[in-house]
C-alpha cells in the first residue's frame, strides 16, 4: 500500500455517531442494513453497512460508530449513502464495527 502524507490524513473527517435507525437493505446485492445516524451538530447521516453477519437490527439501535463523514454521497441501488461507517474486514465472521468503549458525545472528531 502507498504511503500517504499526514496533510491527507487531515482531509478525512471521522466522527462519532450513534445509530438510531436500522432497516433492510431490500435491493442490496450483498446483505446490507440501512443505517441512519446521529452526528449532533452535524446532523444525521445515512449509510449502507455489510455487518449482516455480525450485527441484528436491535443491536444497532443506539450503538455509537465511528465514520467518514465528508465523502460524497454515493447511490446504491436506490439509497444514498452520506458517509462510510468504519469496521475491520476479514475477521471470519463479517465486518466488526469499529465504536468507542465509553459513550461520547456525537459529533466529536476522530484524533
Amino acid at each position: 500500500m502507498d504511503t500517504i502524507q499526514y496533510t491527507d490524513f487531515e482531509k478525512i473527517d471521522l466522527r462519532v455517531g450513534t445509530v438510531t435507525h436500522v432497516n433492510v437493505f431490500e435491493k442490496a446485492i450483498k446483505p446490507a442494513y440501512q443505517l441512519t445516524i446521529d452526528f449532533g451538530p452535524l446532523g444525521t447521516k445515512k449509510s449502507s453497512a455489510q455487518i449482516t453477519e455480525q450485527y441484528t437490527l436491535e443491536e444497532l439501535i443506539g450503538k455509537q460508530v465511528v465514520a467518514v463523514v465528508n465523502f460524497p454521497a454515493k447511490q446504491i441501488a436506490d439509497y444514498m449513502s452520506e458517509c462510510l461507517v468504519l469496521g475491520v474486514i476479514g475477521s471470519g465472521n463479517g465486518v466488526v464495527l469499529l465504536t468507542t468503549d465509553k459513550p461520547v458525545a456525537n459529533g466529536m472528531s476522530i484524533a
